[in-house]
């Protein structure tokens, strides 16, 4: 087929035959056409900087169970342990009575957002020994405390945080 066939067929295919009908109603449906929308002046801005084209919204999809993350354990090789997802209720004074179970505590420190002056969500113990850091972590890991499962591992030593 020639290049001038192809044009004849593509005018012809253009010229006369049935129309569609851009509702896809069928030729007699008695129904009016739907009003369109009204956009919002943000949706015409938005319509006006992409050239009409929208974006079609991703279907949302059902919330589901997800499986408990496991962090990142760290060694326990100092006294000094980490705990992670705490309540932002907890206080110095909870921790404190609660890793007293493990073994001797000198220090609970909450550590405290400097604005806002409420819990970060995270603290730092400082047990007696490191025995009894590794006895705190094996009871305390994964335990409910205050609504929540806490995260306690040994704490990062700083000649970690400097690399």
């Amino acid at each position: 087929m020639n290049s001038n066939q192809s044009r004849s067929q593509s005018r012809q295919n253009s010229r006369g035959g049935r129309r569609s009908n851009r509702n896809n109603r069928g030729p007699r449906d008695p129904r009016p056409a739907p009003a369109p929308k009204k956009l919002t002046f943000w949706q015409k801005l938005i319509s006006f900087f992409t050239g009409g084209r929208t974006k079609a919204a991703a279907p949302k999809k059902p919330r589901t169970e997800r499986e408990p993350r496991l962090p990142k354990r760290v060694e326990v090789t100092s006294p000094k342990l980490f705990v992670g997802n705490l309540s932002y209720r907890a206080s110095d004074s909870d921790l404190f009575d609660l890793f007293k179970s493990a073994g001797e505590v000198q220090n609970a420190e909450v550590v405290l957002d400097r604005e806002t002056d409420g819990s970060k969500g995270f603290a730092f113990v400082i047990m007696g020994t490191v025995e009894e850091a590794k006895r705190a972590v094996e009871k305390l890991h994964d335990k409910d405390f205050m609504g929540r499962r806490l995260v306690v591992s040994g704490s990062k030593s700083e000649s970690r945080r400097d690399r």
